[in-house]
C-alpha cells in the first residue's frame, strides 16, 4: 500500500513540493493531488482533523499518487502509532529540540529492532492482516520520519540531532523559529533567514534531507536556492482564500471600468 517513491526521490537528492492540509476534507485533498504535487501534510497539530477523517484523506491522496504525511499533534507514541496504522506514508513530528526527542520520534515510528512501535498487522497499513508477512521490515524501510526543529534550542542542538541515523527529513519551521528569536511572524527577517540557511547547510552536509515552509513564491525561491529538498508551500485554506480574494478584486475592477 505504501508508495516509497517520495522517500526514494529524497534519498536520490531530488527536491519535492507539497502543501499543508488543514481543512479535513478527502475531496479537497484529492483535488489538490490532481495538481501534481508530490506530497501533502495532513495537519493534525493545528488543524481540526480527527483520525477517521484522516484515514479517508490518506486514501484520497493515494488515489492521485500524492504521498500523505501526517503532522501529529505531539511526539507521543499513541499519536504516531495511529497515524502510521491508518496508512500515512510518514509522520512529521513537531517541536523536536534535542537528540533524545529525535530518538523518541524514531522509537515510536519504527518496529523492533529500530524502535518500539506497537505491533498489529490487522490495520489498514497491514491490509487488515493480509500483509502480515514481513510487515515490520517493510514498514521500517518505507516510513518517512520528519522531525520539526522550531526554536533556538533545536537549532543549538542540531549537530546532535542530525546524528540520529533513521531520521529522513529535518524540517525547519520558520514561523515558530521567528517567534523563538523574538520576531514573531517575521520570517523574512535576515536573522531568521540566515538561521535557516545555516541549518540547511549542516543538514545537507550530514547526508539528510532538509525541509521548510514557504508562504509565497519569493520565499519558495529562497528555500530552493539554499538547498531545501522537502518544500511545503502554503496551507490549503489560505490558498483558497487568496484565490477567491483575487477573483473578487478582479471582479471589482471590471465593475469599476464598465
Amino acid at each position: 500500500m505504501q508508495n516509497v517513491h517520495l522517500k526514494e526521490r529524497l534519498r536520490g537528492g531530488e527536491t519535492v513540493i507539497g502543501t499543508f492540509s488543514g481543512i479535513p476534507s478527502p475531496s479537497l485533498v484529492e483535488a489538490i493531488g490532481y495538481s501534481g504535487l508530490d506530497f501533502v501534510v495532513i495537519d493534525a497539530e493545528h488543524g481540526p482533523v480527527e483520525i477517521q477523517t484522516a484515514e479517508n484523506i490518506v486514501r484520497a491522496a493515494e488515489i492521485t499518487g500524492m504521498a500523505p504525511i501526517i503532522r501529529v499533534p505531539g511526539n507521543e507514541s499513541h499519536l504516531i502509532l495511529r497515524a502510521l496504522d491508518i496508512g500515512a506514508h510518514g509522520v512529521q513530528v513537531p517541536h523536536v529540540s534535542t537528540r533524545e526527542e529525535a530518538e523518541l520520534a524514531i522509537e515510536y515510528s519504527k518496529y523492533h529492532p529500530q524502535g518500539k512501535r506497537g505491533l498489529s498487522p490487522f490495520t489498514r497499513v497491514g491490509k487488515y492482516g493480509l500483509a502480515a508477512e514481513n510487515h515490520t521490515l517493510r514498514n521500517n524501510e518505507n516510513v518517512i520520519v520528519v522531525v520539526n526543529i522550531e526554536g533556538i534550542e533545536g537549532i543549538q542542538n542540531l549537530n546532535e540531532i542530525i546524528t540520529v541515523p533513521e531520521i529522513d527529513v529535518i524540517f525547519i519551521g520558520p514561523y515558530d523559529l521567528s517567534q523563538s528569536v523574538g520576531k514573531p511572524g517575521q520570517v523574512e527577517d535576515p536573522e531568521v533567514v540566515s538561521c535557516i540557511k545555516d541549518s540547511v547547510k549542516k543538514i545537507k552536509n550530514s547526508g539528510k534531507s532538509c525541509g521548510s515552509f514557504a508562504r509565497d513564491k519569493k520565499y519558495l525561491e529562497i528555500l530552493v536556492d539554499c538547498g531545501v529538498q522537502y518544500v511545503t508551500y502554503m496551507v490549503d485554506s489560505a490558498m483558497i482564500l487568496q484565490s477567491y480574494k483575487n477573483l473578487k478584486e478582479f471582479f471589482e475592477r471590471l465593475s469599476i471600468n464598465k
